[in-house]
């Protein structure tokens, strides 16, 4: 059985228990469920069936769970959730999933959770507090383990006995300098299989680069896919380390953006609520229909324009949805290619003429081949050889502009500070439509009347 199946069995299994009242079974459930998978499940069930299995959640593990819940779910669960409860949830968490969870709490109980904390740790949770959460600075786990270069491995051995637990998530040891600036790593790999009298730096990694700050979450992500990594180094704009991060972290990120780019191509935010209530969805939709609505105007405002020459050639009514049509899908391709290689990094200065060739020859291509079948089909089916004509000679033109609007759209939302993903099929679909309609009519009005 597949992950799949076995999230789709589990949702089943708990839905029934609720629907029995078997209360004893449902919490069995949830005891042999990870975090996360809980957090799934709670946003798969509707407000009511939520709130139930919520209060049978054991108090241990809520706090873990609010991290994991989209952040409208998170923030409904909350609502309904006393002071000393949400402090009790926060207690014992993780201190880069704390400052996750500090962002949506109420001020009371932030300043209550903050209190409860040592000094050392309360000064940890502020200086992740101080970057941007979409940032390596917001993704940081401040509490590390460093050593220095000159010390002997059997000292880092006893070193870390004496810790008697490290952090979640820690593969090595990070070495710094007498001014923790970062140096490199020490792998336990390394450390348990040298000769211990040899010092840290003789066995060191000092090829794995540390992460700025400052860098952008998506950037992290992409670092940890390039160079395989499982932990890596933030440090300061001084090269200090100041704290690390951990795959678990990046493949959050990497599931936000895709289910980011899933979402914002139909206008919606990733972070909403299946259950939220029905005016709240239908409000929220709303926006982009109206969107669409009067680009949908535009383009039958176009279409008006050449009334005359629809009625005295009505087959051009006929025809009339093929060419916005293909152009539309022609457009779709660039636009999600081009959207998918800004998001990894793979369009820039050098070569983003390159790839504008590229896109226009595979439009001019396209364009001139489905032309073609256009053509002869139409010249089968009305026996008229001008309708086929104007057919293939609007089709080409509305492919070729296609494949151009659905390169720069993206360019241009980006260099406006807009993501790409959000709103830019509406727009392609405007103009492959308008262009489409208003380049197949014309011609029509122009040789057949």
């Amino acid at each position: 059985m597949d992950l799949r199946q076995t999230k789709t069995s589990t949702l089943q299994t708990l839905r029934g228990a609720l629907d029995t009242g078997a209360m004893r079974r449902v919490r069995r459930t949830l005891d042999s469920l990870h975090p996360s998978e809980i957090a799934r499940l709670l946003e798969s069930l509707p407000l009511a069936e939520r709130q139930i299995v919520w209060d049978l959640l054991d108090s241990e593990y809520s706090g873990e769970v609010l991290v994991e819940l989209a952040e409208e779910v998170r923030n409904g669960v909350i609502e309904r959730m006393g002071d000393a409860e949400l402090v009790a949830a926060a207690e014992g968490m993780d201190l880069d999933d704390l400052a996750d969870l500090l962002i949506d709490l109420p001020e009371a109980v932030t300043r209550e959770v903050l209190t409860s904390l040592d000094q050392a740790d309360r000064e940890r949770l502020r200086a992740v507090l101080a970057y941007d959460e979409d940032s390596a600075g917001g993704l940081m786990d401040p509490t590390t383990i460093s050593v220095r270069p000159d010390v002997p491995l059997e000292v880092v051995l006893r070193y870390l006995r004496m810790q008697g637990e490290i952090p979640e998530g820690t593969d090595s040891v990070f070495v710094v300098d007498r001014h923790e600036r970062y140096l490199g790593i020490l792998r336990f790999s390394s450390l348990l299989t040298s000769d211990p009298e040899l010092p840290v730096s003789d066995i060191m990694d000092k090829d794995v680069p540390a992460i700025a700050v400052d860098t952008p979450d998506v950037e992290v992500s992409r670092l940890f896919e390039d160079r395989d990594l499982i932990s890596a180094a933030v440090v300061d704009a001084g090269g200090r380390l100041i704290g690390r991060i951990t795959v678990d972290d990046v493949v959050d990120v990497i599931r936000e953006e895709a289910e980011h780019s899933i979402m914002s191509a139909a206008g919606l935010d990733e972070e909403d609520d299946l259950f939220a209530p029905v005016l709240t969805s239908a409000r929220r939709r709303a926006v982009w229909l109206g969107i669409n609505l009067a680009t949908a105007f535009l383009a039958a405002w176009v279409v008006g324009l050449f009334q005359s020459t629809i009625d005295k050639v009505v087959l051009l009514a006929v025809l009339m949805p093929v060419v916005p049509s293909m152009g539309g899908v022609a457009g779709t391709q660039s636009l999600t290619i081009i959207t998918r290689a800004l998001a990894l990094g793979q369009i820039e200065t050098s070569n983003a003429i390159s790839v504008l060739k590229k896109e226009l020859s595979v439009g001019l291509i396209n364009g001139m081949a489905w032309a073609l079948i256009v053509s002869i089909v139409t010249l089968a089916w009305f026996k008229t050889p001008e309708i086929g004509a104007i057919v293939a000679a609007a089709l080409m033109v509305n492919m070729i502009v296609a494949a151009t609007a659905g390169y720069s759209l993206p360019l241009l939302m980006r260099r406006l500070g807009w993501d790409p993903a959000l709103g830019g099929g509406v727009v392609l679909t405007t103009i492959t439509d308008v262009v489409g309609y208003g380049v197949f009519l014309g011609l029509g009005a122009l040789f057949l009347l």
